[in-house]
């Protein structure tokens, strides 16, 4: 292959292009990069695959002069490619900042051992034979040193080109320009998003109220304008940085002292883009699965719901199988989905094999392990109780010593409201090792058992006492008539005997009021028949009877009914 025959075969790729159009592309490069990475990294990440198999092999560094990359260069331990790279761009530099030195009077002089491109004031690059076949291109190093050779002299003519007092003055002139441009479209951009931002104030809040109407509340105004405001906010900002970054980029590429660092600005944003476009080609294989994956379980999930919402509503019965135990149940079904599911989408996940991913996994694992031992127990005991059937949401329990009404049922906690309208919360390990009295799970169909004991001297005959009783019991209303109440002499004490008296009632939460109406009835049986409840102590017998009379049953502050004005 002839020297110009190779250099027209790599002209497109060897030489800089001018510097506006440059730029241009660049702009054109990063706006097509934000709207379809696809597009932008497909064929740059076949070539970085290349490039990343021979940098496993070579050692190799650019060789950059004024911010424009020249070639490749190829070194060894003792002389690596970084300082062979530098050293060649120094000579090359060194040259061009002559103006008496022309780039004629380079040449290329070929030994056996090398071709070295040489000027008056020495050797700029010796080239080698491992240098020609690293080109990728089966050609011959004197070929290979020729075509360096015009590339180099094509770097000291845009050297001196760009040094050029006309050219720095015209550069000088469009960063000028471009000052004026940028600051212009910012100050532009605010005014006219305030101006935008004040004509939806006026225009938007109405439709915003009419919206929220008619989604019944769901959609509040205030939280979409909120929305509305962060989202233009942020669109500002991006816009602006983007702005900005071209800007930076743009003029610092007009003067050759600062190409390098525009390069460099350019390539820290462009190869982040690279590198997440290059990953998500890469992952879009294991992205479709997992998204299988995702819609089947949804539907999976969707079935599950319906169905033990069927469940729930006795729609669908089973033998055996409480509708109240429909949603714990769906719960538990639930999370041994998920958890295979998540066995399955594992491996797809990007970054699972990686050895940071398994170290934070386990991490988290023994801090969950450390940290959930209570917390898995009141899990454990919560669905206990649930399949115990211990009690249920409204239910009156007594749990330990506090008394009260179920009015929520957690995975991890019950709650309660005891009689004197306090809530109560209690762990669920608790309640599953404490002893539970459910009042009103029987109560509805056999009754609950209300009862209270009084202690009568032996002077009263027992008959007498039971007939007080149980007419108390009739007084009082609440209870249940169709099963009789009862009286059982429990205790035959050195004083007193002790009578138990034993009423039905279906009204569980009813027992405090229950119970006051009965004890109210007793002591006015008592009072009315003349016999007295005996004290705990006993010395003597009194002499008066311990009884109220009925002209005294009122006595202030008492009311009587017949006394009561009716409103």
């Amino acid at each position: 292959m002839s020297p110009d025959a190779y250099q027209k075969s790599t002209e497109a790729s060897a030489f800089p292009l001018p510097w506006r159009l440059r730029q241009l592309t660049a702009l054109l490069v990063v706006v097509v990069a934000l709207l379809s990475p696809t597009m932008l990294f497909a064929e740059p990440e076949a070539q970085a695959a290349s490039w990343s198999d021979k940098q496993m092999t070579f050692d190799i560094a650019p060789i950059i002069v004024d911010g424009r990359k020249l070639s490749n260069v190829r070194g060894v331990s003792a002389y690596p490619a970084k300082r062979r790279a530098r050293e060649i761009a120094d000579r090359i530099k060194a040259f061009a900042a002559e103006a008496k030195l022309s780039p004629d009077e380079l040449h290329v002089k070929n030994t056996e051992r090398a071709s070295s491109i040489i000027g008056p004031t020495g050797p700029i690059w010796h080239i080698f034979d491992f240098d020609a076949q690293f080109s990728g291109i089966e050609v011959d190093r004197s070929v290979f040193a020729e075509t360096l050779l015009l590339r180099i002299r094509e770097t000291i003519h845009a050297y001196r080109d760009d040094r050029r007092p006309e050219v720095l003055l015209t550069n000088a002139g469009y960063a000028v320009f471009l000052t004026v441009l940028t600051l212009s479209l910012l100050f532009g951009a605010r005014w006219g998003l305030r101006r935008f931002s004040a004509w939806v104030e006026q225009r938007i809040p109405e439709h915003l109220e009419t919206l929220e109407a008619r989604s019944f509340n769901l959609l509040r105004a205030d939280l979409v304008w909120r929305i509305f405001h962060r989202t233009v906010k942020l669109t500002s900002v991006v816009a602006a940085i983007f702005l900005g970054f071209l800007f930076v980029n743009t003029v610092l590429g007009l003067f050759p002292w600062t190409r390098l660092l525009a390069t460099r600005l350019f390539d820290f944003v462009l190869d982040p883009l690279r590198t997440i476009g290059s990953d998500v080609l890469d992952y879009l294989p294991n992205l479709g699965f997992l998204v299988m994956i995702v819609i089947i379980f949804y539907y999976v999930l969707k079935m599950m719901n319906a169905l033990f919402g069927a469940i729930n509503k006795e729609r669908i019965t089973f033998s055996g199988f409480d509708p109240e135990w429909a949603w714990p149940t769906y719960r538990l079904a639930r999370l041994l989905v998920l958890a295979f599911g998540l066995v399955l989408a594992y491996p797809y996940i990007p970054g699972s094999d990686s050895a940071a991913f398994k170290g934070v996994s386990i991490f988290l694992g023994v801090l969950l392990s450390i940290g959930s031992s209570s917390i898995v127990s009141n899990i454990v005991a919560g669905y206990s109780m649930t399949y115990r059937r211990a009690f249920k949401i409204g239910d009156r329990v007594r749990i330990g010593q506090t008394v009260g009404d179920v009015i929520e049922m957690r995975l991890l906690v019950t709650h309660l409201r005891t009689l004197k309208n306090e809530e109560v919360v209690i762990p669920n390990s608790v309640i599953l090792n404490s002893e539970v009295t459910n009042f009103s799970s029987l109560a509805t169909d056999n009754g609950l058992i209300l009862h209270t004991t009084v202690g009568i001297g032996y002077e009263v005959p027992w008959r007498q006492v039971e007939a007080m009783l149980l007419l108390a019991a009739k007084k009082t209303p609440g209870l249940i008539t169709t099963r009789d109440p009862f009286v059982l002499p429990t205790t035959l004490g050195d004083f007193a005997i002790t009578y138990e008296l034993n009423a039905y009632t279906d009204d569980a939460s009813g027992m405090p009021s229950l119970y006051r109406a009965l004890h109210c009835n007793i002591l006015d049986v008592f009072n009315e028949y003349g016999v007295a409840i005996m004290t705990p102590a006993y010395e003597r017998d009194p002499e008066e009877p311990k009884i109220v009379p009925r002209e005294k049953w009122y006595e202030a502050p008492a009311v009587s009914p017949a006394s009561k004005v009716t409103l």
